[in-house]
């Protein structure tokens, strides 16, 4: 006779948890890390973590403008368009705008005002909002988000 009545365990078997050995690795690890954190801040170590700075070779002001659909326009300073982008090629460009848009919101300035696109002698480009001094550097965001704002300053 088979019986149906065995209740499964209501917790799991000492072998089936995780190694203790492994567990107390992973404190260490973060109590190595804090106490490397603490100590560099305490002793006043530079920050290194920076993308290096070069010389400016040329530089871009502009308006931008978009929409939650990914649309982008790029205008110059007296009003001609550099580039009318639609959801699929603006993307990104719409991404930076929505990002500089909750910046200037949170700044209470003008959502209009312009910006300025930088390209490095080391090859790396930036954009800086002048008016919440917001800057990324587009390298970070990958190579081809920081070509889409290259484009532009080739136009």
């Amino acid at each position: 006779m088979a019986r149906t009545d065995i209740q499964p365990p209501t917790h799991a078997e000492d072998r089936d948890l995780v190694p203790r050995v492994m567990v107390r690795a992973m404190f260490a690890l973060v109590l190595t890390v804090l106490l490397l954190v603490t100590w560099a801040r305490v002793t006043g170590q530079p920050v290194t973590y920076t993308p290096p700075k070069g010389a400016i070779t040329h530089d871009r002001q502009f308006h931008l403008s978009g929409d939650m659909a990914g649309r982008a326009t790029v205008t110059g300073l007296d009003g001609t368009i550099i580039a009318d982008l639609s959801p699929e090629k603006g993307g990104f460009i719409s991404g930076v705008w929505r990002v500089i848009q909750r910046e200037r919101t949170k700044h209470s300035v003008a959502p209009d005002g312009p910006l300025t696109l930088v390209r490095y002698d080391n090859g790396r480009i930036s954009i800086y909002d002048p008016s919440t001094g917001w800057s990324a550097d587009l390298m970070g965001f990958g190579a081809d988000n920081a070509k889409a704002f290259a484009r532009l300053l080739a136009q």
